[in-house]
């Protein structure tokens, strides 16, 4: 499947686009969560690395027709955190840190354009990788001061009677009030029914009127806020290609009664590996959230003049740079991570626990080779070497330093590993946080000549608003 497109093919496309006097009736709203422009950059010089090539091999969202840049500053910060981020995405108004689905005040409430979707008839899907009460998800429909406050959030995903939920599971699905019923009863009374995996979803959703796809319990008790990492991902995992294209499949059997459907899918782990600094894993965020896309874009394909697909960020995060001295990229010294840094860390103290004291360098050397290939395949210093190996004394001697970013721990091992990995291929980080810079945005199909230029990513909503003909409120 090819994904460029030329400047005559571009212009056919306006042509159609003006020619046709219709709005869009589908629309895919991605959304990679920390992914800024050098997150996509970075992914695009990975692929160009395993062809052996100096420069970029193309994605299918970097390749759309049109593009822009956003401004992600929020109410009070010019350093947007993921709920005014995602508040300014979904309803068109800005809000301070902190805040989900309410105006600046923190007291109104600001509606999404889900809501617009849904008030015009249309079918709604809100999905994600990582929680379906997070932040991103959480400001298309929940109105709340605190985005912590996760039992509240479930309870508003509830009342929305939107069409079609996914993600990993609720983080606080428990009910407070001493024998009330969770939020898995709540969503049962309200006419919701939940599966736990892609082939549970196949089985139930002929026959349910409403869907909520979550993961299996087995893979909560790895981690309930989220499905795995793509870098992690073993058989049977939930992933965000099968989400999609199960919340494809729900809306599109919902046109029997509605008109048109609205679409929001979050690549939510690209950001937390971001804040962990992992390279290697955010190029795989990136490109599992494009294999996402490539599903939206198959139904493009199917229906160019009623299809809109817009794919942007709510933020960039850890000041991610492409080059350290000297002038050079080694993108390809990526290709032998095969695990997460926060993989890592755990596998390595399961060694530490199945070995006892038989647990050395040498195994932690033998099992940093097949992993990241170290020395094997990569390089290293004196100085690199030094740092690994004194990391690894410090933890045996119980001397060791965390590093703690906003989802994970990783010890100093495995933070020297991190490090060392970027180091190789030149990849710099400015902060294990959020920044300030642009993010880029991306479209094709029905309206998506409205998402080019500078914007600010209140003006993101109102666009497609406006390629829609729905009505903002």
């Amino acid at each position: 499947m090819k994904y460029r497109f030329t400047t005559l093919l571009g212009l056919f496309l306006v042509a159609l686009s003006m020619m046709a006097e219709g709005k869009a009736k589908y629309v895919f709203f991605f959304i990679g969560d920390g992914m800024g422009v050098n997150q996509v950059n970075a992914s695009e010089h990975y692929l160009g690395a395993l062809e052996g090539k100096i420069g970029t091999s193309e994605m299918c969202f970097p390749s759309f027709p049109y593009a822009g840049l956003v401004t992600t500053f929020s109410a009070n910060s010019g350093v947007t955190d993921s709920a005014a981020g995602g508040t300014a995405l979904a309803t068109g108004h800005k809000t301070v840190n902190g805040t989900l689905g309410m105006k600046a005040d923190k007291k109104e409430p600001a509606q999404s354009v889900a809501v617009w979707a849904q008030d015009a008839g249309a079918a709604v899907g809100i999905t994600t990788s990582v929680s379906v009460d997070h932040a991103t998800p959480g400001a298309f429909y929940a109105h709340v001061p605190n985005r912590s406050d996760y039992y509240t959030i479930g309870t508003q995903l509830i009342e929305t009677n939107f069409d079609f939920f996914a993600g990993s599971d609720f983080l606080k699905p428990k009910n407070p009030t001493e024998g009330g019923p969770d939020l898995y009863a709540q969503c049962e009374s309200a006419g919701y029914t939940i599966v736990r995996s892609y082939k549970d979803y196949q089985k139930k959703c002929k026959k349910a009127s409403k869907m909520i796809l979550l993961q299996s319990e087995e893979a909560n008790k790895i981690d309930r806020g989220s499905i795995p990492y793509a870098i992690d991902r073993q058989k049977g995992d939930l992933t965000l290609t099968e989400i999609t294209r199960a919340a494809i499949n729900f809306l599109t059997k919902k046109q029997t009664e509605k008109n048109g459907f609205f679409l929001m899918v979050e690549g939510g782990k690209i950001d937390w590996v971001c804040h962990a600094n992992d390279a290697a894993s955010v190029i795989q965020e990136t490109l599992d959230m494009d294999e996402a896309v490539k599903v939206a874009y198959e139904f493009y394909e199917q229906h160019p003049d009623e299809t809109l697909i817009i794919v942007t960020a709510d933020h960039e995060t850890g000041g991610m740079s492409l080059g350290r001295d000297p002038y050079s990229l080694s993108f390809e010294k990526l290709r032998y991570q095969h695990i997460s840094v926060n993989k890592l860390g755990s596998e390595l103290h399961k060694m530490h626990e199945k070995y006892g004291d038989k647990y050395s360098w040498d195994l932690v050397k033998k099992y940093l080779t097949e992993n990241f290939g170290l020395w094997e395949k990569i390089e290293l210093s004196e100085s690199q070497n030094k740092r690994l190996e004194t990391a690894f004394q410090n933890i045996m001697a119980g001397k060791g330093k965390d590093d703690k970013t906003l989802y994970q721990k990783d010890d100093e091992l495995a933070t020297a590993v991190k490090r060392i990995m970027s180091e190789t291929a030149l990849v710099g980080w400015t902060s294990g946080s959020h920044s300030g810079g642009y993010v880029p945005v991306f479209a094709i199909g029905a309206g998506a000549e409205n998402f080019t230029g500078r914007m600010d990513n209140t003006d993101v909503p109102k666009r497609v608003a406006k390629a829609t003909g729905w009505t903002i409120r």
